[in-house]
């Protein structure tokens, strides 16, 4: 995507696109990494010297209510974010904390999300599913050696 397409794509959701929540945006859309608040400060805060933890935090929360970025929980309550909407599973290294995009079992997660709904509507009738967050843990390559 080009920045005009970032400045649609946040304007669309309501979202003023300041020259700084441009740039969390682009960080986020371009990382394979699923940063986490503390990541991306650390790497735009050389280029925009005034921007503050804060800022970040409240505008990748912003991102996250408006479902332009996705909140992919890992251990102890850690929170990281992926700009890929798209249906994927996520592996996490349990050592290392490496998250990495799994594309190929978009048939297994409408599955799950099935089968959720169905055992969650069963036993508790009412209840509305938002939606499904599937880990995978273990450890990558680099770890397993």
């Amino acid at each position: 995507m080009e920045q005009q397409d970032y400045v649609k794509l946040i304007s669309n959701c309501g979202i003023r696109p300041s020259v700084q929540r441009l740039a969390i945006y682009e960080y986020l859309a371009n990382s394979i990494e699923h940063p986490s608040v503390d990541m991306v400060f650390a790497s735009l805060s050389p280029s925009y010297p005034t921007l503050s933890r804060t800022t970040v935090y409240n505008t990748i929360h912003t991102f996250v209510e408006k479902g332009i970025v996705r909140e992919v929980y890992v251990k102890d309550g850690e929170s990281r974010y992926d700009a890929n909407l798209s249906p994927h599973l996520h592996f996490i290294c349990s050592k290392c904390g490496k998250i990495i995009d799994i594309f190929d079992a978009e048939d297994g997660i409408n599955d799950i999300q099935d089968i959720c709904s169905k055992s969650v509507m069963k036993k508790n009738p009412g209840y509305k599913i938002e939606k499904v967050q599937v880990n995978i843990l273990g450890l990558c390559s680099d770890c397993n050696n």
